[in-house]
């Protein structure tokens, strides 16, 4: 293994070790996916680049370049010409992802690359992150805490910059404090971010790295409004809030159309209540009604013409015959009382 090695080593320096700059040995889980770093001498900005997978370089096979996209979707590669460095990514990892080389095209000579190693297991990473991409703030701190099992010095560095070993020190300016307070846990703070420091990162506990993409941008504003209970409709208007003691004034373009939006079917309910009362109140006037036309119509038939009666008096009357009396019946008139 150690003969294996000098070759390669060998093999780097004849084929451009300082042209390519990249990590040595990483250390991933079967199945998941990792990116590469590669950093390249400026002088090759507008050449073609490549990863090319195998042991020996004389033999590697092209796995996917610059110019000439994978079809499969097994490796990506992107090439940032600000910071002249190409990345590649590797998918679906499996065991027999171990071997490869960055590498650039030269025009009328050898080609330029820089070997890497994968060391590809079916359980969790001798050293991993949380997150390979993470995104800090301009002027303020961001954390990588870095999960490792295995031995060896612990360090933090920027691709082709200094690193930093110890419990404190810079990257390009940059303050970095670094602790191991936390069992099998390396952690590392960049204090006062800047622009420039985005870039590649990576951590390293003995012979094994993981590397980090670090993006700085400035932190969005967030503002807190209450909105009006009142609907209104507003079209291509613009609108200034300010936040009281902050100094800070976010503009806000409201260029939609907003309308007041109505559901007709909160009306179903009230309106069948509202239904159902009328009915109810209309079926007991309606009884109520009746009843009383009923009884109005009883008294009416019981009281009638009422008719008032005289004296009736008997008036006694000689019989022609003399022997017999007959009694005679005076009746009065009778008058109808209205």
């Amino acid at each position: 293994m150690a003969a294996h090695l000098i070759v390669l080593l060998l093999f780097s320096v004849l084929k451009g070790v300082h042209s390519i700059t990249t990590v040595s040995k990483v250390s991933v889980e079967a199945g998941k996916s990792i990116s590469i770093p590669c950093l390249y001498e400026s002088q090759y900005k507008n050449h073609v680049k490549y990863l090319c997978e195998g042991y020996y370089w004389t033999y590697c096979r092209y796995a996917v370049k610059t110019n000439k996209p994978d079809p499969s979707g097994k490796y990506l590669i992107s090439d940032d010409k600000k910071q002249n460095i190409f990345t590649v990514t590797i998918n679906k990892l499996t065991v027999k992802n171990t071997y490869y080389w960055c590498a650039v095209e030269i025009d009328n000579g050898p080609d330029h690359g820089q070997y890497f190693q994968l060391s590809v297991i079916s359980g969790t990473p001798s050293l991993y992150v949380d997150h390979q991409r993470i995104t800090g703030y301009i002027e303020e701190s961001i954390t990588i805490r870095c999960h490792h099992s295995n031995s060896g010095e612990m360090k933090w560095c920027r691709l082709g910059r200094n690193c930093v070993t110890g419990s404190s020190g810079s990257t390009d300016g940059t303050t970095v404090t670094a602790h191991m307070r936390d069992p099998n846990v390396f952690t590392v703070t960049m204090s006062g971010l800047r622009t420039k420091d985005s870039g590649w990162y990576w951590c390293a506990k003995g012979d094994i790295q993981i590397p980090v993409y670090l993006t700085v941008t400035e932190k969005p504003i967030t503002t807190t409004t209450t909105a009006a209970t009142t609907p209104t409709t507003a079209t291509g208007s613009s609108t200034t809030h300010t936040v009281a003691g902050s100094g800070t004034i976010t503009t806000v373009e409201e260029n939609k159309e907003h309308r007041a939006s109505f559901d007709p079917k909160i009306l179903i309910i009230p309106l069948s209540v509202l239904t159902l009362i009328v009915i109810v109140m209309l079926f007991i006037w309606f009884i109520m009604r009746h009843k009383q036309n009923k009884a109005e119509s009883s008294a009416t038939a019981m009281g009638g013409d009422e008719v008032t009666y005289s004296e009736v008096r008997p008036k006694k009357k000689r019989s022609p015959k003399g022997d017999r009396k007959a009694a005679e019946v005076t009746y009065s008139t009778l008058a109808e009382m209205f």
